[in-house]
């Protein structure tokens, strides 16, 4: 069950942490210190893949990023004040064309209100359906002594339930990031048991270099999370699906 080895020079090609900056400079200037889907550009800057995804307003703008991104689609509300959006019937999965898109958006608009009038709906996020992938999450949380610490295991509902994750403090380096992987309980399901495909576990850890990298460039980032990053199999990739990220208040 050996993984593939990775290029570390990707880790630096093609960085933008200008824009980086930007994005979290403009959280500030707005007084928000929680970002999350919105603020996937931070992902592009460093080079970490994201599915398909594209920010809708109104019923015609999610109707036309249907069409854009193609069906399958995933639709999911975005709110400061909702962070678990299956709760509020927040999130729409296997939209199949444009007629499903409307009655999504229309659905959302009408009962999220009810369920929590408190919240400011921001707007949608569709985003291209994966199928055939496994759920991971990468993670950091920024310890008062030993600074960031990063995080990785199973993602969706299995990091909650079976807590099988490992730890790492920031830096890491090829040989820690493929430690991380391969040292969760449950790696023989990403590496391939029983006849089933491995997952591109090269694309994770070089996706953890990057994580490793965006963490240490900005200490302002007190925590980050990618939940799920979607991995297909061996020479495929891995995609991020969704992202929250909290800024220190001072």
């Amino acid at each position: 069950m050996s993984m593939k080895q990775v290029d570390l020079s990707l880790t630096e090609s093609g960085l933008d942490t200008a824009l980086a900056a930007e994005i979290l400079d403009a959280a500030r200037r707005s007084r928000r210190h929680t970002l999350g889907l919105e603020s996937f550009g931070i992902l592009t800057a460093y080079g970490i893949p994201v599915v398909k995804t594209a920010f809708a307003k109104t019923e015609e703008e999610a109707v036309k990023a249907a069409d854009d991104i193609g069906c399958p689609l995933v639709m999911k509300v975005i709110s400061p004040q909702i962070s678990h959006k299956s709760d509020v019937g927040g999130i729409m999965l296997s939209l199949q064309n444009t007629d499903e898109v409307r009655a999504a958006y229309r659905e959302m608009m009408e009962n999220i209100p009810k369920k929590r009038p408190d919240a400011v709906l921001e707007g949608f996020q569709l985003q291209q359906m994966l199928s055939g992938g496994k759920e991971v999450i990468i993670g950091m949380i920024r310890d008062p002594t030993f600074g960031p610490m990063l995080m990785f295991g199973l993602g969706g509902v299995y990091v909650e339930i079976l807590r099988d994750v490992r730890f790492a403090i920031a830096p890491v380096n090829e040989k820690e990031a493929r430690e991380m992987i391969t040292g969760i309980k449950t790696y023989p399901l990403l590496a391939g048991v029983r006849g089933a495909k491995p997952s591109d576990t090269g694309s994770l850890a070089e996706i953890i270099l990057k994580v490793s990298k965006l963490v240490c460039d900005f200490s302002e980032i007190e925590e980050f999370e990618i939940n799920p990053v979607m991995v297909l199999e061996e020479g495929k990739g891995a995609f991020a699906v969704d992202m929250r990220l909290t800024l220190k208040k001072n």
